[in-house]
């Protein structure tokens, strides 16, 4: 497969989320993709563990909430940007960049402080991408 040249900022859909148009931080330094949600609830659905969260993918209009639900994949101790270390929900799905989509696994956490909803890490984009960081929302220009 040729490799797909994404920027550093780019717009990304998380289908089985019904999640759409979302603006990600692209983030070769970090290992991990995380997204920031709200109100965290687990459960268990036909006998294994589900997650269910919120999201404002607007962040122009933070009345507009997505509650999603998701099997939960795994927990992990992840340490952030600031050396922090804490317990995260894994889920897997499906990231749709441009035409192009693939199985990710990311981990759920709040990131209130920071500019973007989401960050792809290097694992999310795996042997998938190549990255240019001087440019932004490439495959939006594609289309």
């Amino acid at each position: 497969m040729e490799k797909l040249i994404i920027g550093s900022l780019e717009s990304c859909n998380l289908p089985e989320l019904s999640i759409y148009d979302l603006q990600i931080r692209v983030d070769t330094g970090a290992k991990t993709s995380s997204l920031h949600v709200d109100n965290i609830r687990r459960y268990r659905q036909g006998g294994k563990p589900w997650v269910k969260f919120d999201i404002h993918p607007d962040v122009y209009n933070v009345n507009h909430i997505v509650e999603c639900a998701s099997r939960l994949h795994d927990i992990r101790t992840i340490k952030s940007s600031n050396g922090v270390s804490e317990e995260r929900y894994v889920i897997k799905t499906p990231i749709q960049l441009g035409q192009h989509s693939w199985p990710i696994e990311i981990t759920l956490t709040n990131r209130s402080d920071m500019n973007y909803l989401m960050l792809l890490g290097r694992e999310g984009m795996g042997d998938k991408v190549l990255v240019d960081p001087s440019e932004t929302f490439i495959l939006s220009s594609e289309n």
